[in-house]
């Protein structure tokens, strides 16, 4: 694969990444909560390609390409009834705010995750029960 097919790789995966769906996030339900993260994504990228010898009959080639992206939240709305409240989450004292909007939130967060954890934990048991 030279660079240019390299290149096209790269930039058609990170378009297919970077989606609508990573700049406002999944939402997450909480009972009779609903929060919609907003993140901000950052990403570069760089090419290069070179060649040269050593004055004799040695010569070599190279090409290299690399990406890195940043995601971090800013935002989260919070939907609960009537109530509809953007919170910037880039301080300490707005995370508490959220937290208070939404009370048991780390409790029912880490629920969902052993929930889901417990769940594949299940099915990968499901699959080993198998005998020939």
């Amino acid at each position: 694969m030279n660079i240019k097919e390299n290149s096209e790789e790269l930039f058609s995966r990170l378009e297919n990444f970077f989606k609508t769906k990573t700049v406002v996030g999944e939402p997450i339900k909480i009972d009779d909560t609903t929060i919609i993260p907003f993140i901000t994504v950052t990403f570069g990228c760089g090419t290069g390609v070179g060649d040269g010898g050593d004055g004799g009959k040695k010569s070599g080639q190279g090409a290299g390409l690399g990406a890195g992206a940043k995601i971090t939240p800013d935002a989260v709305l919070v939907l609960r009834g009537d109530l509809i409240q953007m919170i910037p989450i880039k301080n300490k004292g707005n995370m508490d705010k959220l937290v208070d909007l939404v009370p048991g939130i780390i409790q029912k967060l880490d629920r969902k995750r052993k929930d889901k954890k417990a769940k594949k934990s299940q099915y990968k048991k499901e699959d080993t029960d198998y005998t020939d």
